[in-house]
């Protein structure tokens, strides 16, 4: 039951159908890294290992912590909050080691982020430059909430040198939103819950961004 449980979790977040090649990237390392960071979902270690994914993929990990929070929650509705805590705050902080990598030293580790991890490009740069010329908050946020990759933001962010209390605002509002989206509806719903974020995860994440965006726009021009 955990088994299916762990590989349901996975398939959810991985995303949907795929070409052959894909297909068999996915079943090769990258499969084997999903079951190995659902493996810490069945070990008294889980909350801190989710703690340590959830900093890592902020910056170059590309696998994100949302597979094993549901795991951990599907394991202890009760305690579905707590871990949406831990990985608001690791992921935030994650951030912060990001954008400091960014405003650092990216002289020295661009060619290595560039070649080895997943979405980090020189053209992903550029198309969020653009994005932080006129939406530096809105664009970190929206990448911290969606399924957009976060790590390209905060890296860039560093790089741009983008105000860092705004960056640091919109990263902690933006993940504690999307975890405690998914955590909450297990704390609510328990396990029985699982088959419908399965199919719609990417859906409700998008939904909600919108539902909050909607929210911003009636408090500023209609209220």
């Amino acid at each position: 039951m955990k088994e299916n449980r762990e590989r349901e979790v996975g398939a959810s977040v991985s995303g949907g159908p795929t070409t052959p090649g894909a297909a068999s990237v996915r079943r090769g390392w990258f499969r084997r890294l999903y079951d190995w960071v659902l493996s810490w979902a069945e070990r008294p270690q889980g909350p801190a290992a989710l703690g340590g994914l959830a900093f890592v993929e902020s910056s170059f990990f590309p696998i994100p912590p949302d597979p094993l929070l549901i795991a951990l929650c599907l394991g202890a509705p009760k305690r579905a909050l707590w871990f949406a805590t831990i990985c608001s705050v690791a992921s935030a902080v994650g951030g912060i080691a990001g954008y400091a990598l960014g405003w650092g030293v990216w002289a020295l580790v661009r060619d290595f982020f560039f070649a080895y991890v997943p979405g980090v490009t020189p053209e992903a740069f550029e198309r969020v430059r653009v994005l932080y010329d006129r939406w530096d908050f809105w664009a970190i946020f929206v990448a911290g909430f969606t399924p957009i990759p976060y790590k390209v933001f905060t890296l860039s962010a560093g790089v741009f040198q983008i105000s860092f209390p705004v960056f640091v605002v919109a990263s902690l509002i933006s993940r504690s939103a999307r975890f405690f989206l998914v955590a909450g509806l297990i704390y609510v719903f328990g396990p029985g819950i699982q088959g419908f974020i399965d199919r719609h995860f990417d859906r409700l994440v998008w939904l909600f961004f919108f539902l909050l965006v909607a929210g911003f726009l009636v408090i500023e021009y209609v209220l």
